[in-house]
């Protein structure tokens, strides 16, 4: 399959900068195709959803193709997709739902591989509803979090089990298929946090098993607005608290307030742009694993150019070692600031942010604290000589700093 870089980032008016963006993990920039999507929603005939205007109409439309769009991306159905601000937000709804039947006895399993949003809501309400909080470790060293480290914590009282997909800190893949199965067999629920997996890969809902997996647009060229993915039958069991006049119907009855209808248009428009990103015919669907598959391929050529450059370099330490983990690297310079780090890179146009990125967790238990490291991101609009620039841009940083 072939895979123009140049005719993607033709796309982006952001890229003419000359910034060399290895932020993508923390959002990546938005092609024009979205923007006029949001614009052109935003300015035209919109209300409230209904079937009696032009502009009610218009409304039921942004919901209904976003529903299908992201129904497409992920392989799951759009009787099965809901929105919310943000997928903090999505998954603090979910915990206090599901915490309506916990108590003294349960135990909620949570991962220090995580981002904050897939840990903290869980924390605080097995807190809230006397359940037991357990946590599932990972090799600091490698990186890695094998299902036996999923295994270990389960027992007949798990109730619920959250994990991410890809750790949005240092990459790390574990193999949700499996944990699915021994999640499933203890008799818990797994949810799962795929904000950073859904960029760097195709998905299939159905295939991997879990019961609910949510990720963010805003991390594939879309807006800033969470989605979440259930089976219909499961959605049916949960009653969130919600006003009373609102639609009791699924997914609905799990959007609490009116939604952004113009960021609807872009999230469907932001599919579009994924499914068109390689030329190809068939359905969404089908473009999608094409195109998805063909930029996964781009990135990890890339990663593999800037993982050799890092190890090249004997101050480098890296902390992505998984065996299975998306194209980001987690790493830090001996003696020098990462932060500092960070600051001088920008200084020079290469955007490679330090921090623990809200997966504190993960951080602590990498020996990090609560600073972490430098973070270096691809994405499909990344170019080798980017790469080049990061490297040279680090060893400057090296000489100088």
């Amino acid at each position: 399959m072939s895979f123009d870089v140049a005719q993607i980032r033709s796309h982006f008016s952001s890229l003419t900068s000359g910034v060399a963006h290895f932020d993508g993990p923390g959002g990546t920039q938005t092609p024009l195709p979205v923007g006029k999507a949001i614009f052109e929603t935003m300015t035209g005939p919109l209300a409230n959803q209904a079937l009696v205007t032009e502009a009610e109409r218009n409304a039921e439309a942004s919901v209904d193709n976003a529903r299908q769009a992201m129904a497409d991306l992920l392989g799951s159905t759009p009787e099965g997709i809901f929105f919310g601000r943000s997928m903090t937000q999505i998954t603090f709804d979910i915990a206090r739902t599901l915490a309506q039947d916990w108590g003294p006895g349960d135990e909620i399993v949570a991962s220090r591989l995580d981002h904050d949003a897939n840990v903290r809501p869980w924390v605080r309400y097995a807190q809230k509803s006397g359940a037991t909080l357990r946590w599932i470790d990972f090799d600091p060293a490698t990186g890695y979090l094998d299902v036996s480290d999923v295994e270990s914590v389960l027992t007949d009282r798990t109730k619920l089990v959250a994990i991410t997909a890809a750790s949005n800190l240092i990459g790390t893949r574990p193999d949700i298929p499996a944990i699915a199965k021994s999640v499933h067999a203890a008799g818990a629920l797994l949810y799962v946090d795929g904000v950073h997996n859904t960029p760097h890969s195709v998905v299939d809902f159905k295939a991997m098993g879990a019961d609910f997996y949510g990720c963010s647009p805003y991390k594939f060229f879309g807006p800033h607005i969470g989605v979440m993915t259930a089976s219909p039958a499961l959605l049916e069991t949960l009653h969130p608290d919600k006003l009373l006049p609102s639609s009791e119907d699924i997914p609905e009855r799990f959007e609490l307030g009116t939604l952004p209808y113009e960021m609807l248009a872009g999230v469907t428009a932001a599919v579009d742009f994924i499914a068109d990103m390689v030329p190809g015919s068939g359905s969404r669907r089908e473009r999608i694993i094409s195109s998805q598959t063909a930029a996964d391929e781009h990135e990890h050529i890339l990663n593999h150019r800037l993982r050799a450059g890092l190890e090249s370099m004997p101050n480098v330490t890296l902390y992505s070692n998984a065996r299975l983990k998306t194209p980001t690297e987690l790493f830090s310079l001996a003696g020098i600031n990462s932060e500092r780090v960070y600051e001088f890179l920008a200084e020079r146009k290469v955007n490679a942010p330090a921090g623990n990125f809200y997966a504190i967790e993960c951080s602590r238990h990498l020996g990090l604290g609560d600073d972490g490291a430098i973070r270096a991101g691809l994405a499909p609009y990344n170019t080798a000589e980017e790469i080049d620039r990061l490297l040279n841009g680090l060893a400057d940083a090296t000489a100088s700093l």
